[in-house]
Formats: C-alpha cells, structure tokens, sequence
C-alpha cells in the first residue's frame, strides 16, 4: 500500500502533464513544481480571462509548450522529445453543457486526443508510466442511488460523458494491443466535481456564486437540486500522485482504475454547497433558484465508491465539504484582497501535504 507522496520519487523525475493551462492541470503543475518534478505541460492557450494559468503565473516552474492534443503530428514531437518516465494525461473539453453546443470538439478532444497521446506514448523508447484522467461520469448512470465502482459498466448519454467512456476504452485497446507487451503501467483515474480557487471556467458552481457575492448580486442555481460528489480539487490530484507512484511499482506493468470520490457527506446537491458558499461568504451573500426547464440534460444523482483507492494506495478524502467551500471561499477572498493567486494556491497545497505527511496528516487551519 502506498503511504503518502513519497518525494524522492518525483524528485527530478520528467513528467508529461497535458491540460496544464486548465484548472485542475493548473493545481498538479505547481504540486509537481513543489515536489522537484522536471516537467513538460502540453496544452491549448487558456481560453478564459481571467484564468489559473496566467493568474498564478503556472509556466514559471515547468516547460510549457501550446499545442493541441488532437494534431496527431504535434502530440509525436512534444511527447518523443522530452522523453518522460510519467505521463499524466488532464487535457480536456471538460464542461457538459459546452459539449451539447460542440460534440464534434468534445469528441475530437476527449478520444482522439487521449489516442493521439497513447499513440505517441507507445513508441517512446521505454515504457512511460502513464496516467488517464477521466471522469465519475464514464459509468452508466441509472440514478439508482448507489455509489459506482471500477468495474461497474461504462456508459453516457451526454456526449462528454460519451466521449470520456469512449477514451477508457480506447485506453484498453491500446494496452492490450501495444503497452502490455511493452510492460507499461497504465491507470485510469476518475473523479467527481471538484471545487477550489482559480476556476474561471463557464457553468462551474463556485466560482459563479462567488463570482455573483463579489459584485454585490445573488446567485442565480440553475439546477439546485442535482447532487454531485464535491470536493476540493487537492483530494482527486492527491490521489493521481499516488496512483502514478503505485503504477510505477508494479512488477511487469499493468492496466488499473480507480475511483477519487468524497465520502458519503460530501455527495450533496447543488443547493445545499451554495448555501454553504453563502454561510462562508457571509455578509452580502444571498441566493436564487430558477430552474430552466428548457436546459439539456444533466444528471441529478451520481456518487462514487472510492474503496478501491482507499486499500490499493491509501488514499482517503482529508477535507470535509465545509473545509473544502471555506478553502475555496478563502482563495478568492485572498484574490479580492490583492494577494498573489500562486502564493495562495502553493500555500494551500503545502497546508494540504506538508512535506513527508502520510494521508492521515490533518490540514492545518488558516
């Protein structure tokens, strides 16, 4: 079992990171820079303003280099280039109702660029130890009120969700087909919804709601009563360190999956994490449901069960929702206040995982 970051290990260690200009690859980026990594970030140019890239000044601690995941030809050069031992794979057209608007994008982006970079992956030299980040929303979702599991059948009526399934099974094809032979350790990670500062991303909770407290307005819930499985983005990247560092482990390589999900208290509807936003918040903050019947179809219920990360690597969730939205509502109140976005975001991954804390450590208070 693995037992916490084990920093010697990703000490110099060349890593591949695509999706390093999005929020969550914006996170890992600075993660991997804390702990020594030498790291190559392959992604598109940030398509918001303002974004975590920019704001937290992301390029300073790696290489980065803007391309597009789904040109084949560039995906072979960045990745035969830098050669790297790891590869963490986040790039992606990650929003639901953004791919009712435009599949042929969400498809081209979520398959074919996870093929792209299989492809180039297949044909390093020796065997990278290669990570897919995926989604909770790969699963047949029957709304049924059970937490899925790894093994629990792929599905997606949505195309994003469609196009994440699509990946993972691109993901086996490809092991069976050329990594296994190769002995290559390949993982499949899937999370839920992930809350912190820096998401400036359209149709995301938080920073909406916060965005709407700032300016003095309520915040408007478009669909209040969809329960999802929040936590801070630290806990699901937590979890791809010690996946990456449990792949690289395994004698002769293989092909894992693993669910990073919150514990049962952390699966609440859209309503309930506002309100806590607005509890966080306090003075000024107030809030609004109006409901669009017209709005394509989003899921009202899906959770995740995260036992088989809990016995495979020793991961568990360290924040409760409430530490997780007071976190989240303190980065942005930080920013508010004229404070640099990148020593917010390093301090509150070094409070998260000081050096050497095993999974057990607690988060310090601010």
């Amino acid at each position: 079992m693995t037992i916490g970051i084990d920093e010697d290990f990703w000490r110099g260690r060349r890593v591949l990171l695509t999706g390093h200009t999005g929020f969550k690859g914006g996170w890992m980026s600075l993660w991997l820079e804390r702990l020594g990594a030498t790291v190559r970030g392959v992604a598109l140019a940030p398509d918001s303003q303002p974004n975590l890239f920019e704001a937290a000044r992301i390029g300073d601690g790696l290489d980065s280099v803007i391309a597009d995941v789904r040109d084949p030809a560039a995906m072979d050069a960045v990745v035969l280039d830098f050669a790297p031992s790891v590869v963490i794979h986040m790039a992606a057209q990650p929003l639901v109702r953004r791919s009712y608007e435009e599949p042929r994008e969400t498809f081209a982006t979520n398959l074919m660029g996870t093929v792209n970079l299989l492809d180039a992956v297949r044909r390093l030299p020796r065997p990278a130890t290669t990570l897919i980040v995926t989604t909770d929303k790969v699963y047949e979702n029957l709304e049924h009120g059970e937490a899925y599991r790894e093994g629990d059948r792929l599905g997606g009526r949505d195309p994003y969700s469609a196009s994440k399934a699509c990946a993972e099974l691109a993901v086996k094809a490809y092991f069976a087909s050329y990594l296994e032979a190769a002995g290559a350790a390949v993982g499949v990670a899937r999370a839920g919804n992930v809350i912190g500062g820096g998401d400036w991303s359209r149709d995301r909770l938080l920073p909406d709601v916060l965005s709407a407290f700032a300016r003095g307005e309520a915040a408007v819930l478009r669909n209040p009563g969809a329960v999802r499985p929040w936590q801070h983005v630290l806990e699901p990247l937590y979890g791809y360190l010690l996946a990456v560092q449990a792949l690289a482990a395994l004698p002769g390589g293989g092909l894992r999956a693993w669910n990073f999900g919150p514990d049962a208290d952390g699966a609440r509807s859209v309503g309930a994490l506002a309100r806590l936003a607005a509890d966080a918040w306090g003075e000024g903050a107030s809030l609004v449901e109006r409901v669009d019947p017209t709005a394509p179809h989003e899921a009202g219920l899906l959770t995740l069960n995260s036992d088989l990360a809990r016995s495979d690597l020793g991961w568990r969730p360290r924040l409760d929702l409430e530490q997780a939205v007071a976190l989240t509502t303190a980065w942005w109140r930080d920013g508010l206040a004229g404070r640099d976005p990148r020593a917010t975001t390093l301090d509150q991954i070094d409070r998260y995982a000081p050096s050497g804390a095993p999974a057990s450590a607690p988060v310090a208070s601010r």
